[in-house]
């Protein structure tokens, strides 16, 4: 297992409207939480001045724009998203070996690259979703047949659930990374997350980054639920 502090494994995941909430919400949490995630939300409503706020205040950011496109455009996107000095970022597995290659060398040739992670299955989807899309194959097996392809492509790492993480540690090893959402405390809500785990769980299992959004933020008191997750890392 990676040394990654225990402050720095929980991504808090800012999934708000406005910048000028998303600062107030990382001011707020920074005594104990060291990493934000900008999601497409908070990115569509305040751009790259909103990474460029969270990280002013010494915060890592984790920018998950789930990059989905040809390769060449999915390797524009990257190469524009690497100058607002993440220290994640993602594109979606499913566009496939060639945009994840794609991607993975164009980060490389860059001075402090972000690391590039692959989303494989969203945490939203349950088996019986996933067929109606046409996917055949129960998410276990497509996440693992993705991070496969991924980790062959170059990428540092899978984005997956945490019903997955101990079976792709199992398979191939501690040499990449793992960020793990729909992690949700047992004093928390599921909300719409079908496939989730406590934080304690998750890290056992594998997971290098946890990634905790409502249950922290809708909590009567934020802080003291980021500390608890913190607590529960340790």
């Amino acid at each position: 297992m990676k040394t990654i502090k225990p402050k720095d494994r929980l991504i808090v995941a800012l999934d708000v409207p406005s910048p000028a909430e998303a600062k107030k919400w990382a001011k707020k949490l920074s005594p104990t939480v060291g990493f934000f995630k900008v999601g497409l939300e908070l990115f569509t409503a305040g751009g790259p001045e909103t990474v460029a706020g969270i990280r002013a205040l010494g915060a890592d950011v984790f920018l998950d724009l789930k990059f989905f496109d040809i390769p060449n455009t999915m390797a524009g996107a990257l190469k524009s998203a690497a100058k607002l000095k993440p220290s994640l970022v993602n594109v979606h597995a499913l566009a496939g070996p060639e945009a994840l290659a794609k991607c993975a060398e164009t980060l490389k040739q860059l001075k402090n690259p972000p690391k590039l992670l692959a989303v494989t299955i969203l945490t939203s989807f349950s088996n019986e979703e996933l067929k109606k899309t046409g996917v055949k194959h129960g998410s276990a097996k497509m996440v693992s047949h993705l991070c496969r392809m991924a980790l062959d492509a170059g990428a540092d790492g899978v984005v997956a659930s945490p019903l997955e993480t101990k079976k792709l540690r199992d398979e191939f090893g501690e040499k990449f990374l793992i960020v793990t959402p729909g992690v949700r405390p047992e004093w928390s809500a599921k909300n719409d997350q079908k496939r989730v785990a406590t934080p304690r769980e998750a890290i056992d299992d594998g997971a290098d980054y946890i990634v905790v959004g409502r249950p922290i933020l809708s909590s009567p008191n934020p802080l003291e639920a980021a500390k608890k997750v913190v607590e529960e890392i340790s």
